[in-house]
Parts: structure tokens; C-alpha cells; sequence
């Protein structure tokens, strides 16, 4: 599959790679071989990276056994660099405010992480700032400046999207400094945008092609009982012509989607999902090469619970069985086309 293990993740052009959160816990990081065969048997289908937290909470650590274990299950690890010490949002993190991280605070910690990633000697993906426009984040412009000019870098720029641009970019420079190459950078972003702001717009926090080999997004439906039903394509329908207009080069990714399970509806949700599928095989959206479900389940402030895992029923799991059947959809990240 690899012939050369440390090199950049490539995109197929005629296949469609399959991820997956297989429901590492509430704080996203409980990795476990059981967990990824566990999601592999229940979809009838291996997965080709696992998607998970590294969470800063305790400072900035490689995670060593995580990425061990997903590689020893054949998948690819696709990590999240989370630089939050609280789970509690929207707030600011006071520790990782983007301006320390670019006036490199972190650099000592972020270069023994980079040369145990180049250690690992295996494919990695990696991305900072998950859903960086959205406000539930601390990197999102409202913790960081907002849309006020003048108070850092270009005048005529908003500071909050500037600032993140930098930090991402300085990763990605610790990273080159230390000649890390088997790291492939993504750039994560929600399907809107909130605030609703004209500073915070996905574009504004694009660091550039230079800096960055996928861009993906979060396609979520409605994630309990008060929210809103719309269907995945209206809801993909609304960002993919932003994400493609953001490169015309770069692969794009569906790095995370799903959608709540509506008690007493079970076709609801199975009809969510095999909307969603047929539309990403129907070559609908044709830049899009990955997609990643997030299988949880979690309990909200209120007490009511999001049901997003994909046996949440028996017709949402067989809508997504029969869905990523289809033979665009691979386990495995290969170039080759059939």
C-alpha cells in the first residue's frame, strides 16, 4: 500500500476512503482495538483511519499507545490536536490562547511532539483547530480578537481568523523545521459558520495551500429532539461550494457527519443516512474523497441523550450497512483505481 511508510496521505480519484470515531469515550481519546473491531464488525466493513482526540489538557504529549494501536489494527491514526485544558464550551482556553501558541510558548513541547510523530515512521493525519468556525472551540475568532482590526497583523484583516492562520501555519513550520514528513495536515471546518458574522467565514481562516493537504468538514443533522430536521444534502448542498472555492487543488474530506436517532421515528434517521451515502457515491460532490462518521452517544445538559451511533436502531444501522457496501467506499487508503 505504501512503498516509502513516512509520505503524505494522497487522495484516490476514483474511490472514496471510509473513517471513522468508533466511540473512543467522552473525551475522545480511549483508544482501543476493541472499540475499532467492534465499529468494523457492526458495519460490515474495515475502517481506513480512526479518528481521535489528543487532548491538551495535561500538556502537550505525542499519544504514543493510541497510534500503536490503531496501526496495529491496520487502520491509519487521524488525530486531532486539541488545544483546550477544558471540556466545558464556548470559552476561552486560557493557557492555549492562539497568541501564545504564535508567540511560541508551546514550541519546545510541539518539537518533541513533532520528532515523536517522525518516530512513529507511519502515515499520520493530523489537524488543528477542528471546526475552527465555530464558537463551541477556544481557537474560533471570538476567543481570539474577533473582528477587530488593527490590533494584530494586517489592518484591513479580522484578528481572530488572522491569528488562528498563524498558529496553524507555525505547527506546521515546527513540524518542516524538524523534517517531519509522514504527517498529512488538515484543515477542519463546520458546515456554517457560527457566530453568524461576516468576519467568520471559513475563508478568512484558510491558511493557505502551502500549509495544508486536506480540507474537511462537519456535516452534522439535527443531534437531539429540539433541533431542526434538514436533510444531509441541503446541509452539504450549503458548504461544498465554499470548501472546493477554498482550493482547487487540495482533496476534500467528510471528516465527521451523523445525525441524532427521533425516538418512535426510526425510519427518520435511517432515511438521513441513506440520503447521505447515495449522495457522496453519486459523484454529487466529485472532490470529496473521505468520509468519516462519528459513532457516539452522549448525555446533554438537559438529561435527554444524543443517540448518534449507528445502532441507535436496527434500520439506522442496516441504512448505513447497506450505504457503505457499495464498493466506492474503502477500507483502505490506496491510490489505485480499479
Amino acid at each position: 500500500m505504501f512503498e516509502v511508510l513516512a509520505q503524505k496521505i494522497l487522495p484516490n480519484n476514483c474511490l472514496i476512503y471510509h473513517g471513522a470515531f468508533p466511540d473512543f469515550g467522552g473525551p475522545e481519546d480511549r483508544v482501543s482495538l476493541e472499540k475499532i473491531d467492534e465499529f468494523e464488525d457492526l458495519i460490515g466493513k474495515p475502517i481506513a483511519w480512526a479518528y481521535f482526540s489528543n487532548n491538551w489538557k495535561k500538556g502537550i504529549e505525542f499519544p504514543t499507545e493510541a497510534v500503536r494501536i490503531i496501526h496495529s489494527s491496520g487502520a491509519t491514526p487521524f488525530i486531532r490536536l486539541m488545544a483546550r485544558t477544558k471540556f466545558e464550551k464556548p470559552r476561552r482556553d486560557r493557557k492555549y490562547r492562539l497568541r501564545r501558541i504564535i508567540a511560541g510558548r508551546f514550541d519546545r513541547e510541539l518539537a518533541t511532539w513533532a520528532d515523536a510523530a517522525k518516530a512513529a515512521n507511519i502515515p499520520l493525519m493530523v489537524e488543528f483547530g477542528t471546526e475552527v468556525n465555530g464558537y463551541w472551540f477556544p481557537w474560533n475568532g471570538k476567543w481570539n480578537g474577533k473582528g477587530r482590526k488593527r490590533r494584530y497583523g494586517d489592518p484591513k484583516e479580522a484578528d481572530g481568523p488572522e491569528r488562528f492562520r498563524d498558529a496553524y501555519r507555525h505547527i506546521v513550520n515546527i513540524f518542516r523545521a524538524r523534517n517531519v514528513t509522514n504527517v498529512t495536515w488538515v484543515f477542519h471546518v463546520n458546515g456554517e459558520s457560527f457566530p453568524k458574522k461576516k468576519w467568520n467565514t471559513i475563508s478568512a481562516y484558510y491558511p493557505g495551500d502551502d500549509y495544508v493537504d486536506w480540507i474537511g468538514v462537519s456535516i452534522y443533522g439535527a443531534q437531539n429532539a429540539d433541533e431542526e430536521w434538514v436533510s444531509f444534502r441541503s446541509l452539504l448542498d450549503r458548504a461544498y461550494p465554499k470548501l472546493a472555492a477554498l482550493s482547487s487543488t487540495k482533496p476534500l474530506a467528510l471528516l465527521e457527519f451523523g445525525v441524532d436517532e427521533r425516538l418512535g421515528e426510526p425510519d427518520k434517521k435511517a432515511n438521513w443516512i441513506k440520503d447521505a451515502l447515495e449522495s457522496l457515491a453519486s459523484g454529487r460532490y466529485p472532490r470529496i474523497r473521505a468520509v468519516s462518521y462519528w459513532h457516539e452517544n452522549w448525555e446533554n445538559a438537559s438529561g435527554d441523550m444524543s443517540r448518534l451511533r449507528l445502532d441507535s436502531s436496527t434500520e439506522a444501522l442496516n441504512a448505513y450497512r447497506e450505504g457503505i457496501a457499495n464498493d466506492i467506499f474503502i477500507g483502505r487508503l490506496d491510490t489505485s483505481c480499479p
